[in-house]
């Protein structure tokens, strides 16, 4: 569990109650399945922040509801059978591959929208796991939920456009959220919700070039379903501005497994002088190699990540492109609110938010001295 999502949980209410929630919805959505063994207290204290006391309320206050037995000498495990709770409101399903790091913000603006308008919201995820994707929709739609918002897996599968046509065959109204199937153009139909992750790359570039770099090179985390529209956006910032694109694709286990010396080095052998990395942590790793090759951010190599989840907790604080994340919650919400309520009188919508760029030290805009002018 992560443990910002209780420590964020509103002024309001209260800390015990914030606990009990998460770890209803948790068990809600599958997180642990009936008759398994739940986190002991004193871990969950230590991950949360929360006092043994706190845990043990909420605790209590799950075996009140008949959600959670306590088994003396054992420990607390998920009931045989979890009662479902009877609603008479509106009810909202939400589908995330996982609720840490980019999607805790998204899934802030949703539950505020939803709660403002008095309505419930209930919560499945697949941990990046394609296989677990319908039996949480399956989940969702059993509950009863009234609409759906969901992040499918589109990236990376064969037919992208037949899986979405098996999610507008639900029946429940569906917005998709930070997934489109942007190559159709006009002939995506779907209702959605997205970043502008070419905008938000381009921007990042644009600034670059502005602070006197005359080539920028791209270094990606692969195989994830950012990651083509931030190489589309990269190569059109490199036509128009006129330099031959550099990218370096690298897989998850490549930047983990001590990648960013060899990439410093190819950096510092093509004379690159600013680059883009997705994500935060890739930035951060690719500081550390500078620091310890003696190369100086940003003097010798000015860096923009990408995310901005992180970016702030780098050893030199990094400049980052930042996706809306709460306000993308919010309208695909509002949207699917919106759709509840007209019916087929409501106009698809196609939203796409542009990240803004948070400017920070790792690019040199707060060094005015750092000039750049190699090829």
């Amino acid at each position: 569990m992560k443990s910002g999502t209780v420590r964020d949980a509103g002024s309001r209410e209260l800390k015990f109650q914030a606990l009990a929630d998460e770890l209803r919805r948790g068990i809600l959505a599958g997180t642990w399945a009936a008759g398994a063994k739940l986190p002991t207290e004193a871990k969950l204290a230590a991950e949360t922040g929360l006092s043994l006391t706190t845990v043990r309320r909420a605790f209590d206050d799950l075996v009140q509801a008949r959600i959670v037995v306590r088994r003396q000498g054992a420990g607390s495990f998920v009931a045989g059978q979890v009662p479902v709770r009877r609603r008479s409101k509106l009810a909202v399903g939400v589908l995330l591959p996982d609720t840490q790091l980019y999607y805790p913000r998204v899934l802030q603006g949703i539950e505020e929208t939803l709660s403002a308008q008095g309505v419930g919201l209930q919560l499945s995820t697949y941990n990046y796991e394609p296989e677990r994707e319908d039996a949480g929709i399956d989940f969702l739609i059993d509950s009863g939920v009234d609409g759906l918002i969901l992040v499918p897996t589109l990236s990376g599968i064969n037919d992208p456009q037949q899986r979405v046509r098996e999610l507008a065959a639900l029946n429940v109204p569906v917005v998709l959220l930070e997934r489109s199937l942007m190559d159709l153009g006009p002939g995506d139909r779907t209702e959605h919700v997205c970043s502008d992750h070419q905008g938000g790359a381009y921007d990042a570039v644009q600034h670059l070039i502005g602070l006197g770099h005359r080539r920028v090179a791209l270094l990606t985390r692969t195989q994830t379903p950012t990651e083509p529209a931030i190489v589309a956006g990269y190569e059109r910032s490199a036509k128009d501005f006129g330099f031959a694109p550099l990218i370096f694709p690298v897989q998850k286990r490549d930047w983990e497994a001590g990648a960013t010396e060899r990439l410093l080095a190819s950096l510092r052998n093509a004379h690159i002088t600013a680059a883009l990395v997705f994500g935060d942590r890739e930035a951060t790793l690719l500081e550390a190699a500078a620091r310890r090759a003696g190369v100086s951010i940003p003097e010798d190599l000015a860096l923009v990540s990408y995310d901005d989840e992180l970016a702030d907790l780098a050893e030199v604080p990094l400049t980052a492109v930042a996706p809306a994340k709460h306000r993308i919650g919010k309208m695909a919400a509002e949207i699917l609110l919106r759709r509840l309520v007209e019916g087929d009188d409501c106009p698809i919508h196609q939203v796409r938010l542009r990240p803004r760029l948070v400017i920070r030290e790792s690019c040199g805009a707060k060094t005015p001295s750092v000039q750049h002018d190699k090829e």
